[in-house]
This record gives structure tokens, C-alpha cells and sequence, in this order.
């Protein structure tokens, strides 16, 4: 089925069911729009929610940016929306929809570029009355962070006498607890708190979105997702893919800062959250940081670091991470970390979660496995003769990329005169259900951020509570340096320790 971008039915467009959805008039403004970020998904999404009449007539983007780019940007923002974005040349509204980007040239500490900026915002709100309403959208390096904001408040941007303002900051907010604090309090001293969207772009993945709803939805799981139930919990958050010329940035990151402080912490969230009183933003994060904070201090002991070597990946030979172009050749930064969680909690007190992330990995997939336990009493001799005897776990498996659905793996018999017991699977897949789309999970994310809805957004408690749990884990890995670095090849499942982590609590990981 051919991509199609987010629609919404002429029939709600005339009963006005859209209408709440629809933001105020407003100027998104992106720090950093020479990046890839702005071409492959912020403009893209944009144009979608165009498309599915989700924007408001008056808009405009403004990319901000070192370069002079002036006379290319929008041009070049085409180009990223048909290239990216599933977008035909031919489809309606995107003349309409360039016509409104512009571009602001401007070093990030230069205030004299605030100045200029600040008119020529205010000039779109005389022209195209976009009400003094903002959104400031920081897709930049981390460093540039708290001199962007600084700056916006002390040129009057960011509490103006008129409108609404919002910023958008993109991961990683902070690298360890003190720097997420300090970030924390520096972005709070110009902006509220209810201004501040710090963005995980999984949170937009309809996928992750709907773990609540297959929870909370439906009556037949909420009943046994607890510990009287479930044996254990995996979450595995693989990438085929290296570290793709981003050697300076990954140098100082590393998977547990890259991918489990954020991106999986935000999963183990909604599979083990209990049921919000209601699914406004405040409801949810309280939820959120309950399970956060009720994670026992990370046994070090229980916890796996790996690097890759060359290997095979999709049948082509691929270097090691040493070897990538501005890594340090003798680099210790992990590319995999795998670890064992507890949650002392009522729900979940004595069920493990094992989580697992790693690039170069033999293939590209985010699961989720809910494993739940045996049958008190076994009815069927496992030594019966036949292929399938050996009964196995029900398993329900959330895939929040790239094949997503939700299948559910249960024992049925084998039509043969014998009682044979075979594992089959039930298997939902979003693209054969409802179609494949063009949506990069932006689209939510921005149009939330434009409505001031922070429900799929990070508050500051849930980072520092994260990054608590975590920070003493990279300092025992800094103090002891890896001495079997590289320890797994590329094309792998990631190094022998991680298989070890389950096997002596008489478990495996699930194949993927």
C-alpha cells in the first residue's frame, strides 16, 4: 500500500471535530535548521499536519541558523519534504506551505541577531497575525542550550506582554544528574515550567502511544499485567546501523546515555505506569516518575557494556567503532549496554526487566516482550513424542518498530492423533490493519507543543529521576575501564555477557 500522509475525513472537518486540535495562530522559530533534523522530519511533519488541516491559516516558520542561507532554505525545505516526507510534487498546498518559511541568519551568541530576529517576529504578527505566539524549537548541539534561552529572555522573548511562548528542547538534556539539574535550572530561570517541552521523538511513535491504550483500552490485560502473572519483562532497542559520522557526539554519549536513559526509560514507563486518573499531561508524568522512582539503586553487577568490531551486516563487511572516522582508536565508549531493573513497587515487586541497546546489531528492531509464567500444572508430558511438546511461556510482544504491532504467542494443538502442543502466534500489524503513513511521529509531538498539551513531553522531575538511577552506573563504568573492548561483532546480538545476564536467572532473550 503506497505511503500516505495523516489525513482527517471531510466529515470531521464539517462537524468540527477538528477544532480543538487546531493551535492558535503562531510562528515556530527552529534554532539550528541547517541540521538534518529540520529537513528530514521537523519540515516534513510540519507539512503533514498542513495537509491534515491541523495547522492554522496564520503560520509561519523561520529557521535560524549560522549559514547564509537566505536565498536556498525554503527551496531546500522542499526538497526535504518531498524526500523525505512521502510528498508528491504535485500535492496540494505546498506552494502555499513554503511561501511561509523564511530563514534568519545570526550567530547563537550574537545579540544583535536577537534583535533582528525579535523584529522580524514581530513583523509576521502585524502582516500575518500571528498574535505573538511562539515556538521556540532548539534543534542544536547541547552545549548551545542555555545561551539560546539565556539570550531569548534577556531580549524579552520568552515572557512577552502579549501571546503565548514555548520552547521545544531536543535530547540530551544533560549528560549525567548535576548537569540535568543545572540545565534544568538555567532553562527555569527565563522560562515556566509549563513552557518547557523536552522532547523524545519515540513518545510520537503512534506505536509507543498505544501501549497505553492496548493496556488501559482493553479489559482483558490490565487484570494480569502485575506480578502474580508475569514472569519477567524484555525491552531490546537494536540498530543495524553504526554510529553514522557522528563520532564527536557519540564519543561523549554512549548507549546508556543515548538511548536507555531516555528513549527506554520512556517504554518501561508505559508498560509498568499504573492507570492515570485521566490522560492530561500532569496525570500521566505522575504516573511516569512513580515507576521511575520506584526502581531499586542499578546493581552495577547486573549490568553489561559492549563495544563493536567489524563484522557482517545485511551481507556487507562494516568496520569496527575504532575504526569509524573521529573515534578515538582506543576509544571505551560502549555502542551496547544491557542491564536487569527491579521495580519495588505493589505491581511489579520480584518481576525483572531486562533491557537491552546496542548498534551494529545483526538487525534494526524495538520490542517489548511481556513474558507471563507457566501453568502451575503441566497437563501434557513434555515427553511426548512429536515436534512441539515442550509447552512454552505465553508471550504477548509489542514491535514498536520497524514492523509494528502487537502479537500474542499462546500453545495450540497439532491435528494428529496424539496430543501434540505447538506455539502459534496471534498477530496484529498496523500497516495491514490501517495502511502504511508518511508520519515521522513529529507530527503529534509538534501540534502538542503548538496546544501547550506536555502529556508526551519530559518534565524535569522525571529527567533528574533518571538520570539518578544512571548516573552511578557510568561512574563505576568510568572508574573501571573495559579491558575486552571490542567484545562483540558487528551482525551480532551484542557480546556473550549480555546472553549470560539472563542465563543465570534461567532465562533468554527472546528472538527477534
Amino acid at each position: 500500500m503506497a505511503a500516505t500522509a495523516i489525513t482527517i475525513s471531510p466529515e470531521d472537518v464539517q462537524a468540527g471535530r477538528t477544532n480543538e486540535r487546531i493551535p492558535e495562530p503562531c510562528v515556530v522559530v527552529i534554532f539550528g535548521a541547517s541540521g538534518d533534523l529540520t529537513k528530514r522530519k521537523l519540515l516534513p511533519a510540519l507539512f503533514h499536519l498542513e495537509q491534515a488541516g491541523l495547522l492554522p491559516e496564520q503560520f509561519r516558520i523561520v529557521g535560524v541558523a549560522r549559514r547564509d542561507l537566505g536565498a536556498s532554505f525554503a527551496e531546500d525545505m522542499k526538497s526535504g519534504i518531498l524526500e523525505f516526507g512521502g510528498v508528491k510534487s504535485e500535492a496540494s498546498k505546498l506552494g502555499e506551505f513554503i511561501a511561509k518559511v523564511s530563514y534568519h541568519a545570526m550567530n547563537f551568541d550574537d545579540d544583535a541577531g536577537y534583535s533582528s530576529l525579535k523584529s522580524l517576529l514581530e513583523k509576521y504578527d502585524q502582516e500575518d497575525g500571528t498574535k505573538g505566539n511562539r515556538l521556540f524549537y532548539l534543534a542544536v548541539a547541547p552545549e548551545y542550550f542555555s545561551d539560546i534561552i539565556h539570550r531569548l529572555g534577556a531580549h524579552g522573548m520568552a515572557q512577552p506582554e502579549h501571546g503565548t511562548t514555548r520552547v521545544i528542547i531536543e535530547k540530551p538534556f544533560g549528560h549525567d544528574l548535576e548537569s540535568a539539574r543545572e540545565l534544568n535550572d538555567d532553562v527555569n530561570k527565563v522560562f515556566d515550567e509549563n513552557q518547557i517541552f523536552r522532547i523524545d521523538h519515540y513518545l510520537g511513535k503512534e506505536t509507543v502511544q498505544n501501549i497505553l491504550v492496548f493496556r488501559f483500552a482493553n479489559g482483558i490485560f490490565e487484570p494480569i499485567w502485575n506480578r502474580n502473572y508475569v514472569d519477567h519483562v524484555q525491552i531490546t532497542a537494536a540498530e543495524s546501523i553504526g554510529i553514522e559520522g557522528r563520532g564527536p557526539f557519540y564519543e561523549k554519549a554512549g548507549a546508556l546515555r543515548d538511548v536507555v536513559q531516555n528513549h527506554m526509560m520512556e517504554l518501561l514507563s508505559f508498560v509498568c505506569m499504573e492507570p492515570p486518573v485521566s490522560f492530561d499531561a500532569d496525570a500521566v508524568r505522575y504516573e511516569k516518575v512513580k515507576v521511575w522512582r520506584a526502581i531499586k539503586p542499578v546493581d552495577c553487577a547486573s549490568t553489561v557494556r559492549g563495544q563493536y568490531a567489524a563484522g557482517e551486516v545485511d551481507g556487507k563487511q562494516v568496520k569496527g567503532y575504532r575504526e569509524e572516522d573521529r573515534v578515538n582508536p582506543k576509544s571505551n565508549t560502549e555502542t551496547f549496554a544491557a542491564m536487569k531493573l527491579e521495580i519495588e513497587n505493589w505491581r511489579w515487586a520480584g518481576v525483572p526487566f531486562y533491557l537491552r541497546a546496542g548498534k551494529r546489531l545483526r538487525k534494526r528492531a524495538t520490542e517489548i516482550t511481556i513474558q507471563f509464567n507457566q501453568p502451575p500444572m503441566l497437563l501434557f508430558d513434555r515427553t511426548q513424542r512429536g515436534t512441539c511438546t515442550d509447552i512454552q511461556p505465553n508471550l504477548i510482544t509489542m514491535r514498536i518498530q520497524p514492523d509494528e504491532g502487537i502479537s500474542l504467542r499462546f500453545g495450540a494443538k497439532v491435528p494428529s492423533p496424539d496430543m501434540t502442543v505447538c506455539p502459534v502466534n496471534m498477530d496484529f500489524n498496523y500497516a495491514a490493519a490501517f495502511g502504511t503513513s508518511s508520519a515521522n511521529g513529529y507530527e503529534r509531538l509538534l501540534l502538542d507543543a503548538m496546544l501547550g498539551d506536555a502529556t508526551l513531553f519530559a518534565h524535569r522531575d522525571g529527567v533528574e529521576a533518571t538520570w539518578s538511577l544512571f548516573t552511578p552506573v557510568l561512574e563505576s563504568w568510568a572508574e573501571s575501564a573495559p579491558k575486552d573492548f571490542p567484545n562483540y561483532p558487528s551482525g551480532s546480538w551484542g557480546p556473550e555477557q549480555a546472553d549470560e545476564l539472563m542465563r543465570r536467572d534461567g532465562r533468554h532473550w527472546q528472538k527477534l
